[in-house]
């Protein structure tokens, strides 16, 4: 089992009389497994708040890392755990602990889609702009899986918008590229860049390019030129053969034009 220890199966399973019991009886509450978990960690990955507050009570570290730099508070906040990240951060755990891979507790819960976790973080210190070690920053992340309320928040806390991975992609291509509508609306309120990004291309081209008409209407409404060109040199309505979509470039252009 790696070096599993009754404690740790007690812990992660929230049998928080079993955890009472090994602990009074002496069991080390910080040991570690080969992977680097600790029972605190299993607790909290798993959202057991009693079994986390318990564990303090007896000495537990939030300091440990998992081979991949996991703590007790980024696994918590992974989860969506509100409590447990709550206590954690009461008993001293780094708000600004990180993955081997670069990415923040805020990060993580930013992926999840988890809005009362990443409230709780911004308001206690968290750095709304911290990226991965990709340049993946959390606005990102939000985007990619569409999670429109926490990308609204982030906004409205100061994440950057226009903050671009290293490979020049950025949060609004992105949505444009998943046909995420929600979050298109509230990345246009901050007034992202609608022009050819680093990566050569831009939101409408990728738009257009899946097909999603009502993304396409909504990147023209806020100013997206139909008449730019990608670095392959090629225009938004070369890229599909909707004729819906292409109805919506051609009357785009004539108002331009007129």
């Amino acid at each position: 089992m790696h070096g599993t220890t009754l404690l740790m199966v007690a812990s992660y399973a929230g049998h928080i009389d079993c955890v009472k019991e090994l602990v009074l009886q002496g069991a080390d509450i910080n040991l570690q497994r080969e992977s680097g978990t600790t029972a605190l960690f299993f607790a909290a990955q798993q959202g057991h708040n009693n079994v986390v507050r318990f564990l303090f009570e007896f000495g537990a570290s939030t300091e440990f890392r998992t081979k991949d730099g996991g703590t007790a508070l980024l696994a918590a906040s992974q989860y969506g755990h509100m409590q447990v990240v709550e206590t954690l951060l009461k008993h001293g755990a780094n708000i600004h602990d990180q993955l081997y891979d670069g990415a923040t507790a805020l990060f993580l819960a930013a992926q999840g889609g988890y809005l009362d976790v990443i409230r709780l973080l911004l308001s206690s210190g968290a750095k709304v702009n911290q990226p991965r070690q990709d340049g993946t920053a959390p606005l990102w992340i939000a985007s990619q899986m569409g999670h429109s309320e926490v990308v609204r928040v982030m906004l409205l806390r100061g994440a950057e918008r226009d903050a671009a991975r290293h490979d020049g992609t950025t949060a609004l291509l992105k949505a444009a590229n998943k046909g995420y509508n929600d979050v298109i609306k509230e990345l246009l309120k901050f007034s992202p860049t609608l022009g050819i990004l680093k990566n050569g291309t831009s939101a409408l081209h990728a738009a257009v390019l899946s097909g999603n008409i009502k993304t396409v209407a909504l990147l023209l409404e806020a100013g997206a030129d139909p008449a730019l060109r990608n670095k392959a040199n090629e225009l938004p309505a070369e890229l599909t053969k909707n004729e819906h979509i292409l109805r919506l470039l051609r009357s785009k252009e004539g108002h331009r034009k007129s």
